[in-house]
């Protein structure tokens, strides 16, 4: 790959006035925001960079013109300061520009394919890489700090809910939140970081064993499945919401580069990543205030012994106080039935039956694909030919389709039923997944336009989004008895957050060793055990009572 002096860029067209000389990758042709004609849409041979935001101003590599002194360079050997492969140290650099060029292919993926799940800003880590001066262990340190986080969550908001009571659980969590964006947007190192990345994963763990357990609990029969949904709802506009702060607060510091100096020109300009962050803090503060003017879980106060007040929530929930008396009954019955301690019950074969049953399909619908998609869709989009400089754009498209097809699962679930949706659903990613694996194999070969890579993703969105994401969480807070629902929700759970932090961590591995049609086709395959287990395991719960669940595994 040859670096070339392409032309001349009118200043005024990037940053002020004058001329700059521009060295463009040959062939590149990024979607980039700030060039508008197709033909001048280029990336920094250097640092993989748009050259409207390339810290050395894409200058000198490959041309014979002289070069004027740069502070975003290294003077040694004249790179950008993003991939000098000596940090800018007193030593003798001996990387030819190729070698530069590869350094930083490499690095791509990463840097602009990475997101991190959960009610966090999706931040694409090159705004800190040069800050900390992270290495590759470093970088993937990053990244999967905040899924330890949610792991050690998940094992404890179970007891802690069965202890202390769901909506005290969840303001612990919202506490969680705060601390950790207010953390990250003000810290001064990378442990910092790390630490405050952490306390937001646990806040992320708690939250998505919690939330769906509560609602379960507090929801009518005929409407908790859409109720249940209302949660991955959220989940999606969190997602979306994230990526389009990302979009706009990248596009303001961009724009106003030159502010004086000060504590919003550190958050919002210069250091952008830490307003990503901290922008967390808005909707965890709402999420606090929220939580106060919610009910306890009626069915943990019957289950503390606290008739009275479970009976005042019931009869807000339900329309007459004759249901609400039979509703107090009957969880009062199964619960009197329940004789053995927590841990017994789990071992019961009925109840041990669920929870195996529960696992499975939390680990199993991590292995079909949907996180590898979000986490890795725009790096794929890239290396297909589709994506480039501004792969926000695909994110933000990827989380559009996402949200408003959690909106369809969330208005048919009580209708069409669970394991319908199920059935539909995975059926249509297997053939989404396929389609993928064969535009890998054969579409350039065949001359298949990108485009329909890109189709072929969001129909796999669509169908998961409509099936197992809109379902999973609905049938973990449904299956277990109500003295060991948060304790076996958080066996669940955790096996949920293990898988989704390994596929984060195999899928460079399986893109690169199986090849991406062969990381697809294996997707694919992963949803027939998924399909089998609902079919021949898992009831339909649709319009009945937690109580009738409860009892359907006791008799198993």
């Amino acid at each position: 790959m040859k670096a070339v002096v392409n032309r001349i860029i009118p200043f005024s067209s990037v940053d002020g006035p004058g001329n700059r000389t521009a060295i463009f990758l040959q062939g590149c042709n990024i979607n980039c925001k700030y060039c508008h004609n197709p033909e001048t849409r280029k990336m920094c041979v250097q640092c993989g960079t748009c050259v409207k935001n390339c810290p050395a101003g894409a200058l000198s590599m490959g041309t014979d013109q002289k070069v004027k002194f740069d502070p975003a360079k290294c003077v040694q050997c004249d790179t950008c300061i993003h991939v000098c492969p000596n940090d800018s140290s007193p030593r003798t650099c001996e990387m030819t520009p190729e070698e530069v060029y590869e350094r930083v292919k490499k690095q791509i993926p990463f840097i602009r394919g990475i997101s991190v799940s959960g009610g966090e800003c999706m931040l694409q880590p090159e705004f800190l890489t040069e800050l900390f001066r992270l290495d590759a262990l470093q970088q993937g340190w990053y990244v999967g700090c905040a899924l330890i986080g949610s792991i050690i969550g998940v094992l404890f908001a179970g007891i802690l809910s069965d202890k202390f009571g769901r909506k005290s659980t969840m303001i612990l969590s919202a506490i969680l939140f705060s601390t950790s964006a207010i953390g990250c947007a003000l810290c001064v190192d990378f442990n910092q970081l790390v630490v405050y990345r952490i306390i937001g994963g646990v806040g992320i763990g708690v939250v998505s064993i919690i939330s769906p357990l509560y609602i379960s609990e507090v929801a009518v029969a005929q409407y908790r499945g859409r109720l249940v949904s209302l949660y991955q709802l959220a989940v999606t506009i969190g997602f979306l919401g994230a990526y389009l702060v990302n979009y706009q607060l990248l596009d303001y510091s961009s724009s106003h580069s030159g502010v004086a100096a000060g504590w919003w020109n550190l958050v919002f300009v210069t250091e952008v990543w830490r307003g990503m962050l901290g922008m967390e803090t808005l909707p965890a503060i709402l999420f606090f205030i929220i939580i106060f003017f919610i009910p306890e879980s009626p069915r943990w106060l019957i289950l503390k012994g606290r008739e009275k007040k479970a009976t005042d929530i019931l009869e807000r929930i339900y329309v007459s106080p004759e249901e609400s008396l039979f509703q107090l009954a009957e969880t009062k019955s199964v619960i009197s039935s329940e004789s053995k301690s927590e841990w017994r019950l789990l071992l019961q074969p009925g109840i041990r039956k669920a929870i195996i049953i529960g696992v499975c399909i939390a680990m199993l619908g991590q292995f079909m694909g949907v996180n590898a998609v979000l986490y890795y869709g725009p790096s794929i989009f890239e290396n297909a030919g589709l994506s480039g400089g501004d792969s926000l754009f695909y994110q933000v498209l990827v989380g559009l389709v996402n949200m408003l097809t959690t909106v369809l699962a969330l208005a048919i679930i009580d209708k069409v039923g669970r394991k319908k949706l199920v059935y539909y659903g995975v059926s249509g990613m297997v053939v989404s997944l396929i389609l993928i694996a064969f535009y890998f194999i054969c579409g350039e070969f065949w001359g298949i336009s990108s485009i329909f890579l890109l189709i072929f993703f969001l129909f796999y969105v669509f169908c998961c989004a409509v099936s197992i994401c809109a379902v999973v969480f609905v049938l973990l807070s449904e299956m277990y008895p109500t003295r060991v629902r948060g304790l076996a929700m958080s066996i669940a759970g955790f096996s949920l957050w293990i898988g989704t932090y390994l596929i984060g961590q195999l899928t460079p591995w399986m893109l690169q060793n199986l090849t991406p049609a062969g990381t697809f086709i294996l997707f694919a395959v992963m949803c027939v055990p998924y399909m089998l287990i609902v079919w021949k395991l898992v009831p339909e719960t649709t319009g009945k009572s937690l109580e009738e669940i409860e009892r359907y595994w006791m008799k198993s």
